[in-house]
């Protein structure tokens, strides 16, 4: 279902929530469809959140999709609210730098039993460059250090395995790349599957040292408070983000 067209401020493409199944295409008719989303942490397990660019569908066989993949950021429960928002105000905001403009097809929140997934689409699955180029710009996005292990997957290969985040390619950094492949990495190689075993490496933002991303009014963390609820302390509300 589209949202009407109306006055507003326009984006640079619609964007679809399959959740709900709206699209919109303006600042003003997103904020009005976002403020009422139960927030990812709220959801029950198994569910996923999806936000796609308009005319593509969530699934590894539209034309779109296809030949492209997946960056998977694993996320300690409790954070998925908060990467979820800096990743979907990125993509409506056009602040994906450094890459094509079409490049970034949508992005899914996975809420499962043990930990939360946070995965950004891609078209071209074959370019190492743009592939790569997409991964620094979700750690810039989300603040994460250089040390945090991303992984990457082709939907060709999802195709095969039936499955979305089984097999995965694990990045690191060059500095860790000589390393033992206990945990995986890209020297395993494609359908080298990640080892729960070796030790989980989840994200977490960047020490003090970075800057944090202002937080906005009526975000997630602060809604309680207005809808009549006990009013939050700075501490409470950080953890609501995070």
């Amino acid at each position: 279902m589209t949202a009407p067209v109306s006055e507003g401020t326009p984006l640079q493409t619609g964007f679809s929530f399959f959740y709900m199944r709206r699209t919109v295409h303006t600042v003003e008719q997103f904020w009005s469809l976002y403020d009422h989303l139960v927030r990812p942490s709220s959801l029950p397990t198994t569910t996923d959140y999806h936000c796609f660019r308009e005319g593509i569908q969530p699934t590894w066989e539209d034309p779109s999709n296809a030949r492209g993949g997946k960056w998977i950021v694993r996320l300690k429960k409790g954070l998925a609210s908060r990467y979820w928002e800096e990743i979907v105000l990125a993509m409506i905001g056009g602040q994906f730098s450094q890459v094509p403009s079409d490049e970034i097809c949508g992005a899914v929140v996975s809420i499962r039993f043990s930990e939360d997934i946070v995965s950004v689409w891609n078209k071209t699955a074959n370019s190492r460059e743009i592939t790569e180029r997409v991964r620094d710009a979700i750690k810039r996005i989300l603040h994460l250090p250089n040390s945090v292990h991303m992984e990457y997957k082709p939907h060709q290969d999802s195709l095969m395995d039936k499955s979305s985040f089984r097999n995965t390619q694990v990045w690191r950094p060059k500095s860790l790349e000589g390393r033992s492949d206990r945990e995986g990495g890209i020297g395993a190689g494609r359908g080298g599957s990640r080892n729960r075993e070796g030790g989980e490496h989840y994200a977490e933002r960047e020490p003090h040292s970075h800057t944090a991303p202002p937080r906005r009014t009526a975000s997630w963390g602060e809604r309680e408070e207005g809808r009549g609820g006990k009013p939050k302390g700075r501490t409470e509300v950080e953890r609501a983000w995070r």
